[in-house]
């Protein structure tokens, strides 16, 4: 973990900035959530399912609308971030709404350190694993936080669209996880003209990766599901092929943009 600290260290401080940028940004909403907006999207609550009463860790919550949002559906839940900044807005969101909710500030890789307990589903979704070098430990930390017969399940942007250039117009990165992407932020993708210049560190999963590092852990796949669409508007160069559904221009059902599985200890 501790030839990790420099990166994390600045990607907490891209994070921090981002989320008072966020907040404001018509991308997250935060007023329409506040008045009874669910955040969450169509592909999860399918394949999630029912959740009423079940325990639910979240990882890499960000500032808690999707953690929220799966409280109102039943489950109790437990949302963690590296951000301190996301995990103070997510508590005081919580408490705005008056829905139960705890939140962790900590690193992803301390998970198995700093939550207590076992849980029926472990959940993430939508720009987690490129923040992270190393999923076995990923991995190992879903696992343990598992009660048998718990599962895991993720949807997050397809390791595809990582391989674009930032206006994606042109194949620029390796599919493969070769080594950190150091890149210097200009705005963010929930505001492009946000004053934001920062340096962020990330990586590249292949699919490969990503399947082999979960069944190291000792899960079993029960399913994995490429979609051609996202459901953000969160690229360059995109285009909206049904109402609230996005491609990227050129490409519209030559790629995935998204990939989802479940896995159950």
């Amino acid at each position: 973990m501790d030839h990790y600290s420099k990166w994390f260290s600045v990607n907490k401080q891209l994070w921090n900035n981002k989320t008072e940028v966020h907040l404001r940004s018509e991308f997250y909403a935060v007023a329409g959530f506040k008045a009874g907006k669910s955040s969450l999207n169509q592909v999860e609550l399918t394949e999630v399912g029912e959740v009423a009463g079940k325990q639910l860790l979240h990882l890499q919550c960000h500032f808690g609308m999707d953690t929220i949002s799966w409280a109102k559906q039943g489950a109790v839940v437990t949302g963690l971030d590296l951000s301190d900044k996301a995990i103070d807005t997510a508590t005081a969101l919580a408490a705005e709404l008056q829905v139960p909710a705890t939140f962790v500030c900590a690193n992803v890789y301390d998970t198995v350190q700093v939550i207590p307990g076992v849980f029926d589903i472990v959940y993430t979704s939508y720009g987690t694993i490129g923040w992270l070098p190393d999923l076995d430990i990923w991995a190992n930390a879903i696992a343990t936080k598992l009660k048998p017969g718990g599962f895991f399940y993720m949807v997050d942007f397809h390791p595809i669209v990582w391989m674009f250039d930032d206006q994606f117009t042109k194949i620029q990165y390796s599919y493969f996880n070769h080594a950190p992407i150091v890149e210097t932020t200009n705005g963010t993708y929930a505001d492009r003209q946000a004053d934001l210049h920062d340096t962020a560190y990330g990586w590249n999963h292949p699919t490969s990766e990503v399947l082999n590092a979960l069944k190291r852990a000792g899960l079993t796949l029960d399913f994995f599901n490429e979609h051609a669409s996202s459901p953000y508007n969160c690229f360059a160069n995109t285009v909206e092929v049904t109402p609230g559904e996005f491609q990227i221009k050129g490409l519209e059902d030559k790629i995935p943009m998204l990939f989802s599985l479940k896995c159950t200890k």
